[in-house]
């Protein structure tokens, strides 16, 4: 049986088949914003972050 992550409030439905993978990073400031290094790889593929209450740790 495959798995099925859904968040109703903005319509986003995805299942297993649907997922390459999962990336753990912790957002560091660049200037006045914010970045997470993501691979070369998926340089223009469609990606979803996820925000968690947890605070990550920054590496310098």
């Amino acid at each position: 049986m495959g798995r099925k992550v859904e968040v109703n409030q903005n319509g986003l439905c995805l299942i297993d088949s649907e997922i390459e993978g999962f990336l753990e990073r912790t957002v560091t400031p660049i200037g006045t914003s914010a970045k997470a290094d993501i691979p070369k790889r998926y340089l223009g593929r469609r990606v979803y972050i996820i925000i968690t209450k947890e605070e990550g740790t920054h590496k310098e």
